[in-house]
């Protein structure tokens, strides 16, 4: 705007001197100085006009180099704006990321405690109830114990006797430990492991005498000492067996058995 008003300046000096220049010549020579003043004051007046002129196309030299420089300054604030926009863009796209990944995270967390959770009670006692007896249970335990019948009932003695032989050496305070004694000698007793077997079962009748196999137990100890040939102690096994336990299904298989050993 200033070298428009410059250049507008000049424009308007430059036409004047022009007129005064023309009116000069417009009137007698006479009438204002001599020919030799007047050839001067023509002279300096062509000088002025040349001036002008020159100072006029400066100016106008100077508005296009003005005009020129705001429009790359222009071009440069454009393409800042461009670049500022670009970046907005790539840090809104990376927050979007950012916010995925926390949440991702947060949910992985939320599944790590799940999971720990999950162990921990896998890892917790819990309340087991067998053959009339309730005690606390490691899952572990409880585990081994079950795999071990099941390969009992399946009819696999020896290695359910190895399972349970495992057992007894595992966890030797076990509230199981009565149980596994009792299938633990009857799967000797069925691979004729006898003196092995009465030894197991003696063990329940000492550390359980009141549990509910050990009618069984005491039973099943008499059956070792006859296939053992044993006559005697079976005799007095079973007749203990009448004493402690006269009450029990046990009983009544060794008074039967007690008639035929007479």
């Amino acid at each position: 705007m200033a070298a428009r008003m410059s250049l507008l300046q000049h424009s308007r000096a430059l036409g004047a001197a022009v007129f005064a220049v023309a009116a000069t010549w417009s009137m007698p020579s006479h009438a204002l100085f001599g020919d030799d003043e007047a050839r001067r004051a023509i002279l300096e007046l062509r000088q002025r006009v040349d001036s002008l002129q020159q100072a006029n196309q400066r100016a106008g030299e100077r508005s296009t180099d003005e005009v020129s420089q705001l429009r790359r300054s222009l071009l440069d604030l454009q393409t800042q704006i461009e670049a500022l926009r670009t970046e907005q863009a790539t840090l809104r796209g990376q927050n979007e990321q950012l916010q995925r990944d926390v949440a991702e995270l947060q949910r992985r967390q939320k599944d790590m405690a799940q999971g720990v959770d999950e162990r921990l009670r896998k890892f917790e006692p819990e309340s087991i109830t067998l053959d009339g007896r309730e005690f606390r249970a490691d899952p572990a335990e409880k585990r081994d114990f079950e795999a071990a019948l099941a390969l009992f009932r399946s009819g696999k003695f020896p290695e359910s006797a190895a399972a349970f032989g495992k057992f007894v050496g595992a966890y030797p305070q076990s509230g199981y430990l009565p149980s596994v004694r009792f299938w633990l000698g009857n799967a000797q007793y069925a691979t004729r492991e006898y003196k092995q077997a009465i030894g197991n079962f003696k063990s329940l009748l000492a550390s359980a005498p009141d549990h509910a196999r050990a009618p069984e137990a005491a039973l099943s100890i008499a059956n070792c000492q006859i296939e053992l040939k044993d006559t005697r102690a079976a005799r007095k096994t079973l007749e203990d067996l009448l004493r402690a336990y006269p009450q029990s299904e046990a009983a009544a298989a060794a008074k039967e058995r007690l008639a035929r050993l007479k």
